[in-house]
């Protein structure tokens, strides 16, 4: 792949103006390795590169462009087209918003299609019935006729809409049990400590996950913040002294 399609790649894939600094970080194992060149050459061939690519899509049988916004780069429709644009975004569907637990039974019918509910219930462990009703409803699910036992339960499947709300040609493309398993280890594991912190920190009495001053004691509780910084109250509040009926007051 030549240098100028891989920043191609980059640019259009970053969410926010990508710096070029970034840029040089992503590629320069890729172009050391291919023109043995030092750091300096690096940054110039990345710089040289983005500058064709840029007048590339100048041309006018683009209709799109890359800018430098905010310090780095981004891709953006021409201000030409700005009002078929306009009308393309006022016919998009809104974003589809799926709880936990539909986004899990959703993914059972995408591997396990045709499925019936007691059998996603039992690979989910709860029952699923009610999530159905939900993904019927947004359209990425659809009835595939009965399963011939006793009962004939319904069986379910997935939908072109679900093809197309996750960009996929068709189910061959979900990633395998075993890719997906290793993403999900992936995700779990860049969001948990290192197993020496989290000891280190078990040792010390720290709750692992606990940043710096967010561990109180047991019997201590957080006040609201009061001028920018926590206070701490007391789990109970005081209560006051009162003299036994028939005792005189030791003051008195």
């Amino acid at each position: 792949m030549s240098l100028k399609a891989k920043l191609e790649a980059i640019v259009y894939a970053a969410e926010t103006p990508i710096t070029l600094d970034h840029i040089v970080q992503l590629v320069k194992e890729a172009v050391i390795a291919e023109a043995a060149v030092d750091d300096a050459d690096v940054r110039s061939r990345v710089r040289a590169a983005l500058e064709e690519l840029i007048a590339d899509y100048t041309a006018a049988s683009h209709g799109i462009e890359i800018r430098q916004v905010a310090g780095g780069y981004r891709m953006s429709t021409k201000p030409e087209h700005h009002d078929v644009v306009r009308d393309f975004a006022k016919s998009l569907k809104p974003p589809i918003r799926l709880s936990l637990p539909a986004l899990e039974t959703l993914a059972v019918i995408a591997y396990k299609q045709p499925v019936t509910v007691p059998e996603i219930s039992e690979i989910r462990g709860v029952d699923s019935s009610g999530v159905i009703a939900t993904l019927l409803d947004r359209k990425l699910i659809t009835t595939a006729g009965r399963k011939a036992v006793i009962g004939r339960p319904i069986l379910y499947k997935s939908t072109k809409e679900f093809l197309l709300r996750f960009g996929l040609k068709d189910v061959s493309e979900l990633p395998s049990m075993e890719e997906f398993e290793k993403l999900v280890a992936e995700s779990f594991q860049s969001e948990m400590l290192p197993l020496s912190d989290r000891a280190e920190e078990a040792a010390n009495g720290v709750p692992a996950g606990a940043t710096d001053g967010q561990v109180v004691s047991e019997s201590e509780t957080v006040a609201p913040e009061t001028d920018g910084e926590p206070k701490l109250a007391p789990a109970e509040p005081p209560v006051p002294s009162e003299s036994v009926a028939g005792e005189k007051d030791p003051a008195a």
